[in-house]
């Protein structure tokens, strides 16, 4: 009888689990062209910074600024990414290349 209580009880909560849906989904997908294209760019950038301010060619300040805006891109990347399901529209991977064509110039090397 122990036993066979013990049995319902985990069904139920299995049953009742299942019938909540697939939860919250996944909203950075690996191996996306797009993404993979806008986060490359983005540790190129980073990289970049970091080489600039140790040869001295740019300014705590301006690699501050240069990281600042790199956040505030990837910040929307994820917030494109969360509006379609994991997932980056031509034109959002169009946005985010502009801007990080224009902090690429700022930061020049």
């Amino acid at each position: 009888m122990k036993k066979l209580m013990i049995a319902l009880l985990a069904g139920s909560i299995g049953l009742a689990t299942y019938a909540q849906g697939p939860g919250p989904q996944r909203t950075d997908i690996n191996n996306h062209p797009r993404v993979d294209e806008i986060n490359k760019r983005i540790d190129n950038q980073e990289e970049r910074i970091a080489r600039g301010r140790k040869e001295g060619k740019i300014t705590e300040r301006q690699a501050r600024e240069e990281r600042n805006n790199l956040r505030k891109i990837n910040q929307e990347k994820q917030d494109m990414l969360k509006m379609d399901n994991g997932h980056l529209t031509t034109k959002d991977q169009q946005i985010l290349n502009q801007q990080l064509d224009q902090n690429s110039q700022k930061i020049g090397n």
